[in-house]
């Protein structure tokens, strides 16, 4: 008899009765998937018969006048740019999740933190990907040498969670969960249904024994966790890791986090001993910048509470073709092409016919409009091929009137700008009145485009 097999997304978790490309709860496309309609189930447990408790935290309520804040106990991973991601440092008891492509260097990382994480507790490495003599190979590599340091290689959760009790670690690593699989599901590792129940008993694990828990998990092509987007729900924080493989330079994002900001990123650079931190990241991104070169721009974003400079820089060359070239890179397509439309109505520069070519150096992905002015003068400069002076930035949102508008944490952008040197900065009229402590540099206060392009590169 033919087993019976339902149908749900990936992205929100609806089945449906058939398949299709579209889903209709939360409209994401190609997402939908097929598995058994029953799993056979069957209770997890380990090689002397020790099942898992229904729930692994096991207390009574409380009332919340009873709860401290001090029970949140926090500690140091051994890397500021890791502890700054994760609002200051691992907490206790706390499931994190860490995506990446593969090679990215995620591995490395969590290999790398053991070093500083062995002096404070027990650490169990458990990877599903590498034997213990390749993790040996790599740990010597990357001198993480400690006897707290104890790696298996295994993939049944069952062997994991009895490794776990039998030596009770302080932190645990889980290398890659993908690669999982637990006794209580017939489907195979890395499909929905295993990447969900072995992440929940993990977090049943992680609050229970209070060990904090990191879980490597890979990234599909659509660029989000390789599983259901409820399993971002299930866990604390998530961190992705991105970057160019061929690139030295790698960021670490936080995508959520309960116990931090949001949207905070780490900067690292791939050596050949590993990945090392980036203190600096602004001047690090900054370096090699041409002078006097046309079609480029420094602009600051803000990462969380860090702000950035970010070097935009844009070609524009006549098309050969009927339909002219649009590229963007590290930038909003959309938005990209938006600024275009406003370049040519409201700056008055005839573009349509042209291909144009926009990149952010060093692999940022820009995403807030604060960057709106800098790609229009990058673009302005590249049409007109007229360089944009080395010491200048630009701060600004762009609206469809070509009106400048203004920006938050102005303050913070411009002492940022100050700090690396730079001796202008062309930033929306509105708010600039209540600045102070810039007399070292010199605010170029505009309006609109026109004047902005006008007061920059003599258009």
């Amino acid at each position: 008899m033919k087993s019976k097999t339902v149908f749900f997304c990936t992205e929100c978790g609806n089945e449906f009765p058939k398949w299709s490309g579209k889903c209709t709860a939360c409209g994401a496309w190609n997402t939908i998937v097929e598995r058994p309609a029953e799993e056979k189930r069957r209770p997890v447990s380990g090689r002397r018969g020790r099942e898992m408790p229904a729930s692994g935290l096991g207390h009574r309520a409380r009332p919340i006048t009873e709860l401290t804040s001090t029970e949140e106990l926090r500690f140091a991973t051994g890397m500021g740019e890791l502890d700054r991601v994760l609002g200051g440092g691992a907490v206790k008891g706390s499931l994190v999740l860490v995506g990446g492509a593969p090679g990215i260097g995620k591995s490395t990382l969590m290999l790398q933190i053991c070093a500083q994480l062995c002096h404070t507790g027990d650490v169990l490495y458990v990877s599903g990907e590498e034997s213990e003599h390749q993790l040996k190979m790599r740990a010597e590599r990357l001198n993480v040498c400690t006897p707290n340091l104890y790696v298996l290689s295994e993939t049944n959760l069952s062997d994991i969670i009895e490794a776990v009790h039998t030596l009770k670690p302080n932190i645990l690593i889980i290398d890659s969960i993908q690669t999982m699989f637990s006794d209580a599901l017939d489907t195979p590792p890395g499909s929905i249904g295993q990447v969900k129940e072995c992440t929940m008993a993990l977090m049943q694990l992680a609050k229970g024994e209070g060990i904090t828990v990191f879980v490597i998990g890979h990234v599909n092509k659509e660029g989000s966790i390789a599983g259901p987007k409820v399993l971002e729900h299930m866990v604390d924080c998530v961190l992705y890791f991105e970057g160019d493989q061929h690139m030295s330079y790698r960021i670490l994002r936080a995508a959520k986090n309960r116990f931090g900001a949001t949207n905070e990123i780490g900067v690292f650079e791939m050596a050949e001993q590993g990945l090392a931190e980036v203190p600096n990241p602004s001047e690090t991104l900054l370096s090699g910048r041409p002078d006097d070169a046309p079609g480029t721009c420094v602009t600051c974003a803000m990462e969380g509470a860090r702000p950035i400079l970010a070097e935009i820089q844009a070609l524009i060359a006549p098309t050969v073709y009927a339909n002219p070239r649009r590229t963007s890179n590290g930038l909003d397509y959309n938005r990209s092409a938006m600024l275009m439309a406003v370049l040519e109505k409201r700056g008055g520069l005839k573009i349509s016919n042209c291909d144009v070519y926009l990149n952010v150096i060093g692999g940022l992905t820009l995403d807030e409009p604060s960057a709106d002015l800098a790609i229009l003068i990058a673009l302005a400069s590249s049409y007109l091929d007229v360089p944009v002076r080395s010491n200048l930035a630009a701060i600004g949102e762009v609206g469809l009137t070509g009106e400048l508008r203004s920006v938050q944490n102005i303050g913070q952008r411009l002492s940022e700008v100050q700090r690396l040197g730079f001796h202008q900065c062309v930033v929306p009229y509105q708010k600039t009145d209540k600045l102070v402590g810039m007399q070292e540099m010199q605010l170029i206060r505009v309006k609109n485009v026109g004047q902005a392009l006008q007061t920059v590169l003599g258009k």
